[in-house]
């Protein structure tokens, strides 16, 4: 879909003003090695029971090419995955791993640079033995995120657009980058200026003359 290559190009600051808080991951899901690209895909979701990997693991054979998998597990005793998961992952065409949980084998996930977006790293893999449905809503760093939701992701954080939302989100975001680069910064700082000194003279700010 042309429009999900197209968010790749909107920084998650832009989506996020868009957006709200109420689609932003919280700072706890975060890139696990730097600089990362900048990502998006639609959301092929998995919920894993703390200490447990199998619907991870069984995802990464299951997610169409350019997806983001997204994953609900709150556990962090495990990891959900590793150097091979990811390497099969990203030979599959997975777009990135947005997890709410953690990964081992991070020097080896850094080389291949797959973009993962997670709570942490620990060394102990989770077991395999908990069937789970796929491809259903899951919530991930306190954000509800259902399958075919666009997840955009980079240095910022990430941000879920959902899919009935896409295509405005999208156009309202090219228009206000275009706004924001036709805008000069002594333009910005002008109006800036004026916005917070009327909000201070609102609420009845006096400088201090000194």
């Amino acid at each position: 879909m042309a429009d999900v290559d197209a968010l790749t190009d909107i920084p998650t600051t832009t989506l996020a003003d868009l957006l709200g808080r109420g689609q932003v991951m919280d700072i706890g899901i975060r890139p696990l090695w730097g600089p990362v690209p900048r990502v998006a895909g639609p959301a092929f979701t998995v919920r894993c029971p703390p200490g447990d990997n199998l619907m991870l693991h069984a995802a990464i054979y299951r997610a169409a090419p350019g997806a983001v998998i997204v994953v609900e597990s709150g556990d962090l005793d495990h990891a959900l995955a590793g150097g091979n998961v990811c390497a099969v992952a990203q030979r599959r065409g997975v777009t990135a791993f947005v997890a709410d949980g953690l990964i081992r084998d991070l020097a080896e996930v850094r080389e291949a640079r797959f973009p993962v977006f997670a709570r942490g790293v620990i060394p102990i893999p989770g077991t395999k033995s908990a069937a789970r449905p796929l491809n259903e809503r899951v919530r991930c760093g306190g954000v509800s995120v259902d399958p075919g939701d666009v997840v955009v992701a980079d240095e910022e954080g990430v941000v879920v657009v959902p899919a009935a939302r896409r295509e405005e989100t999208l156009t309202a975001a090219r228009a206000k980058l275009a706004k924001e680069a036709g805008e000069t910064l002594d333009a910005w700082e002008s109006d800036h200026r004026a916005r917070v000194d009327a909000l201070l003279a609102g609420q009845g700010f006096e400088d201090v003359q000194g």
